[in-house]
This record gives C-alpha cells, sequence and structure tokens, in this order.
C-alpha cells in the first residue's frame, strides 16, 4: 500500500490525518519487512521527542483495525508491515530482519477438502526462517 492510499483509508474510515500519522505510516510504507513499535518510536524519536509508547501502540492497532498495517508475532514480539494492496498471498517472514517475501501458493485449496463440514472464517499463512542476506551472515 502506497502512504497516500493508506492516508485516504485513514480518512475514509473518519480518523484524522495528523502529521504524526503520515510520519507512522510513512515509516511503514519505505520499510520492507515487519518492524516493532521499539523501531518505529526510535525512528520517530529524532522529530517528536518523548513521544510515549502509548501514542505508538494506540496508533499501530488502529492502522491494523483499518486495513492499513498487518501484524504478527515474530520472536514474542508483536511485529507490524504495510499492508499489501493486491491480490491474496501469504509470505515468507525472516526472523532477523523482518524482511518477507510473497508466496502466491494457498494452502487453503487443499485444507478446505479436509474441513467440508466445517465453516472457514479467515486464515493467515506464514513460513519463517532467514532470508539470503541474513542466512549468509
Amino acid at each position: 500500500m502506497k502512504l497516500q492510499d493508506a492516508m485516504d483509508k485513514l480518512n475514509e474510515s473518519g480518523y484524522k490525518t495528523t502529521t504524526k500519522r503520515k510520519d507512522i505510516i510513512g515509516y511503514f510504507a519505505k520499510t520492507d519487512g515487519y518492524r516493532t513499535a521499539k523501531d518505529l518510536i526510535t525512528y520517530l524519536e529524532s522529530s517528536y521527542e518523548g513521544i510515549s509508547f502509548d501514542t505508538v501502540y494506540r496508533n499501530l492497532h488502529l492502522f491494523n483495525e483499518v486495513g492499513i498495517l498487518e501484524t504478527t508475532e515474530l520472536n514474542g514480539e508483536k511485529q507490524f508491515r504495510i499492508s499489501c494492496s493486491h491480490h491474496h498471498h501469504h509470505h515468507f517472514i525472516c526472523k532477523d530482519c523482518g524482511k518477507t517475501k510473497e508466496i502466491a501458493v494457498c494452502p487453503m485449496n487443499e485444507i478446505e477438502n479436509t474441513l467440508a463440514n466445517y465453516l472457514v472464517e479467515g486464515h493467515k499463512f506464514e513460513i519463517y526462517g532467514l532470508c539470503p542476506s541474513c542466512k549468509t551472515a
């Protein structure tokens, strides 16, 4: 998702589009992969001295709720990335650097046969490991 698309989505959802929110979304829009709230605070501290964890977490959860950010848990910590705004797919996620690679295959095609009598309301499929850069480091 591009920065302007995310800002439009936030505005269409009835939320203010402040400079701080634009900077938060901009950080994720230009970052490849998942990042922690602490990563974001480190990035924002130079522009917003004394920014609180509460402010950051409140905005991260809002952006996730309206579909601007995606979340995962990596190394025991909730992490965030900008939402993909195209076709259905899944991700490989590097456990060291958080970078992602799109996986076009969806296992639900096979699983639906196994769960024929169940109502599946959603799914999330992620593969974890090391990207080529982290694997050789």
